[in-house]
């Protein structure tokens, strides 16, 4: 039988919902225990998720420079692709940033174990290493981070489809597709078919509903599907109902669309249909049901007071910056025993999509604070008279919605270049209320993009 030991906090997962927490508790004196059964920090984001998939991202980037010459008066060929090595220079990110991580968890004092847990109960949880040692904990609080998964389409030959785990993973070895479908028109499925159309591929987007990343502003959505329609196809409306194997190999997509079956041929097919929380075994115990969705409160705190639920497990904002957040939000809690102040403003997390172009957006929109009876003023500057736009012939737009009472800023969507980094100080602006009069008196560099803050916020008369 195992041997139990009692410890102040259990970490289950190393991802973004869990390392930071677990390592503000041991700095702060706690005794922490943190399995994971990948052994290492950063949760699929590291492994097969966001710094991968942006490594491949730059490279394809990179390969379009050629194409602005012209515009600068320049003359080159676009540069061929060497898919390993590009694989290898994504590889060596991921090596060089799990060494830093390694370095990080040998200072600390908390107990790192690559394994397996189990929650036995609402104190108690058994860990079965990579070794074969069976650990049990007795602690004071839970903190449960293990993050999701892709969503797989229940369809027959779905088991044909990759996932971003096949593209992005330490050691990748899948072949770079010549022709790309992606089922799904979200973020994942619209970046990865923007990069690899970028590296030389064929791509198909398939989405099932009415737009491109479906709930988000439909402005976004169709400033991005038009640009990327230039060089992708992309097919709302479009309802997968099977993958096959054809004669020649390759694979056939079929789906649904206007009322008529058709077919689209493949080299590869990407699931790209969202992703699921992973609840950890054991939890049904504690009365979550398998496969869902755990509810927290602004603390991340469960139905049980002393276990708490941050990042993706909880589906609020799936993202690895916003997991960061939320475990910091969550050892706070901790460490203050209920009675601190930091709490999750999940309407501040700022939302990006590492398309080309990108597109980005933070807090709320026009129609979503009219469904709550806000008054806003909105203004909106467009990319068409912005100077650093002009350099490099781009389109865009930059939107601020603000408080028409209060005159703080509550939303900003933005669509063009830069915006994945233009949103942050954006998001700082909604988080901290930040008035349009302020913003309108603030000096950002010229020429650069951010100097459409100034313009849209003077433009309100707030």
């Amino acid at each position: 039988m195992a041997k139990e030991e009692t410890i102040d906090t259990m970490v289950l997962g190393a991802g973004g919902g869990g390392y930071p927490a677990a390592f503000r508790l041991a700095g702060a004196g706690r005794s922490v225990v943190m399995a994971d059964p990948i052994g290492n920090l950063g949760g699929d984001c590291l492994a097969e998720g966001c710094v991968p998939s942006k490594t491949v991202r730059e490279a394809s980037l990179a390969r379009t420079w050629p194409e602005k010459y012209p515009l600068f008066g320049l003359r080159g060929t676009k540069p061929e692709i060497d898919w390993r090595r590009v694989l290898a220079h994504k590889d060596r990110v991921q090596n060089l940033r799990y060494a830093q991580h390694r370095a990080q968890i040998e200072a600390s004092t908390l107990v790192f174990l690559k394994g397996q847990a189990r929650i036995l109960d609402d104190q108690k949880v058994e860990v079965t290493t990579d070794h074969g040692d069976l650990l049990r904990y007795h602690a004071k609080q839970i903190i449960v981070a293990t993050g999701s998964r892709p969503h797989i389409l229940p369809i027959p030959g779905a088991e044909l489809a990759v996932t971003s785990h096949h593209f992005f993973r330490l050691g990748a070895d899948l072949p770079f597709p010549r022709r790309l479908v992606a089922i799904g028109g979200g973020y994942i499925g619209l970046e990865t078919a923007s990069m690899l159309q970028n590296l030389g591929a064929e791509a198909t987007v398939l989405e099932a509903t009415g737009q491109i990343l479906p709930g988000v502003d439909p402005e976004i959505a169709r400033f991005l599907h038009e640009a990327l329609a230039r060089r992708l196809r992309i097919l709302v409306d479009a309802k997968v109902t099977a993958i096959e194997r054809g004669a020649a190999g390759d694979l056939l997509v079929r789906y649904e669309r206007a009322g008529e079956a058709t077919s689209i041929a493949a080299d590869c097919v990407l699931m790209a249909t969202g992703r699921e929380p992973v609840v950890p075994e054991g939890m049904s115990n504690l009365g979550f049901a398998t496969g869902e969705k755990i509810a927290v409160d602004d603390r991340l705190r469960t139905k049980h007071a002393h276990i708490y639920a941050p990042g993706d497990i909880n589906g609020r904002s799936m993202l690895f910056h916003s997991a960061v957040y939320q475990s910091l939000v969550a050892a706070d809690d901790i460490l203050s025993e209920g009675r601190g102040n930091k709490t999750v403003d999940f309407q501040s997390v700022p939302f990006t999509v590492f398309t080309e172009p990108e597109v980005a957006w933070v807090g709320q929109t026009e129609a979503e604070a009219a469904r709550e009876n806000l008054a806003t003023v909105a203004s909106t500057y467009s990319y068409r008279t912005d100077t650093r736009a002009q350099i490099f012939d781009e389109d865009g737009f930059l939107k601020l919605v603000f408080d028409k009472k209060t005159g703080s800023l509550i939303g900003a969507q933005i669509a063009g270049i830069e915006a994945a980094q233009l949103i942050a100080p954006l998001a700082l602006a909604v988080r901290s209320g930040t008035t349009a009069e302020t913003l309108s008196y603030m000096a950002f560099p010229h020429p650069m993009i951010s100097e459409g803050i100034n313009h849209a916020a003077r433009a309100v008369g707030l």
